[in-house]
């Protein structure tokens, strides 16, 4: 039986929700999947950090308050993250990194990302930022390295579209995409069609936790505009950056443009697409866009997310799911490390 010795690199909701799954299906996993996981190390930037080489209790690890140095409390903590120390010299085989992104330069988490790769860690992410701004440079230290990248969770957390695509629908030739691909956008359009304001709409997502204090990211395309990038680079061959994509977010919709819309049954949708022209060439955008009852998006409502891909064999194949959620993300890196599992086993 195989076992995983695995490092978690930020322990917000996403890596917590993985240490929850392994406290939960260890041994069904061993049954089902051929390995188990054992966590060896964790670190992050507001709770400490903690090595165990010998293996970490999963279930106290879940166990642990959000509070500030909090992994202190547990033997062998510290408050302090060590970030590298735990990636390097945890002895882990496989690095799950799951912290802050910022959109312009992808740090602190390009950086994790590097370390694990060049210290010949498979690595496991659902971070936009790395992927979307540093991927060639990631996967080829992964080569030189020997090393697997996986980052299926960077587009749609546990909703399989990256793996979908390459593998289900090879063959297919795609030619195109357009998606959903931001929840609170598509929360917020669900709740102005229910009559409240965009500034109304946006207080519901924050007061339910789909929205961040700031939403500038989500309602003004940014988030989908990096989700755009990577997409078109991974499935069309495009070598798009982030300035590449035209981007128009949906704070310029009005409760006007809303009824307009509903009275010629259709509906506005904050759309991230990229299309291969006859030349081609790829052009990307991310905008609001009036969709017809017909269209296979148009049906998508509240924070789910979907994509739909223009094929010449199928025409629209179009897959949905949870675009977020803690424990839907962390299935995202249990399926990239099941990935990682089939290519070395062969299975």
């Amino acid at each position: 039986m195989t076992e995983y010795k695995i490092a978690l690199v930020g322990f917000g909701g996403v890596n917590r929700g993985l240490a929850q799954l392994i406290a939960d299906s260890n041994p069904s996993w061993q049954a089902t999947l051929g390995f188990s996981l054992k966590i060896v190390g964790v670190t992050d930037l507001f709770l400490g950090s903690i090595i165990g080489r010998d293996g970490l209790d999963a279930a106290t690890l879940v166990r642990l308050p959000a509070a500030k140095g909090a992994f202190a409390q547990l033997p062998g903590g510290s408050a302090d993250a060590m970030n590298e120390e735990v990636i390097k010299h945890s002895g882990a085989d496989i690095v799950a990194e799951a912290t802050f992104t910022n959109p312009v330069d992808g740090e602190p988490a390009t950086s994790f990302c590097r370390w694990a790769l060049q210290a010949g860690k498979h690595l496991v992410t659902t971070n936009k930022g790395p992927i979307a701004l540093h991927a060639a440079e990631l996967k080829a230290l992964a080569d030189a390295h020997g090393v697997r990248f996986e980052y299926e969770g960077a587009v749609m957390s546990g909703t399989p579209v990256i793996r979908l695509a390459k593998q289900a629908l090879a063959g297919s030739r795609i030619k195109g995409f357009e998606g959903i691909l931001n929840g609170t956008s598509n929360f917020v359009l669900t709740r102005m069609e229910e009559g409240l304001g965009f500034a109304e709409a946006v207080s519901k997502a924050q007061a339910l936790g789909y929205a961040e204090a700031d939403p500038t990211a989500d309602v003004e395309g940014f988030d989908v505009r990096l989700k755009v990038v990577i997409l078109a680079n991974e499935l069309l061959g495009a070598h798009l950056g982030v300035n590449d994509v035209s981007c128009k977010g949906i704070s310029g919709l009005s409760a006007a443009d809303i009824d307009a819309a509903q009275r010629d049954g259709a509906r506005w949708k904050l759309i991230g697409a990229a299309q291969r022209s006859a030349d081609g060439s790829i052009h990307a955008s991310v905008e609001p866009r009036l969709l017809k009852a017909e269209h296979p998006l148009a049906g998508i409502s509240e924070a789910i997310n979907a994509v739909s891909f223009d094929t010449e064999l199928l025409g629209a194949v179009t897959v949905s799911g949870p675009g977020a959620g803690r424990i839907e993300t962390a299935f995202a890196l249990l399926s990239d490390i099941i990935a990682i599992h089939t290519a070395k086993t062969g299975q």
